[in-house]
């Protein structure tokens, strides 16, 4: 199986994921049923909607936000991951 990457770096290794806000959410499960990553799982325990899955999500993908109508989910800013990225690529040789 091929290792998952982006821009050269391993998956795991970029912190972009989303970030739910629990005192917005109304955990109406519009994110999960949209994203076809499987990011996210409702706990039945919780009960609560939770990021299983944070290396599933597409790197710079915010489509699940845009369905989100209590705006309960963000990310991290852009600029940071791309500054995060280009440091781990220098860490391993790359360019």
């Amino acid at each position: 199986m091929a290792e998952n990457t982006f821009m050269g770096v391993p998956r795991e290794k970029i912190t972009w994921a989303p970030v739910i806000d629990y005192t917005r959410c109304n955990y109406c499960l519009e994110c999960a049923k949209f994203c076809p990553h499987k990011v996210y799982e409702m706990r039945e325990e919780e009960p609560r909607l939770i990021v299983a899955n944070p290396t599933n999500c597409v790197v710079f993908c915010r489509a699940c936000a845009k369905t989100c109508g209590p705006d309960a989910i963000s990310f991290p800013e852009k600029s940071q991951v791309l500054e995060a990225i280009k440091a781990l690529r220098q860490d391993e040789g790359g360019k």
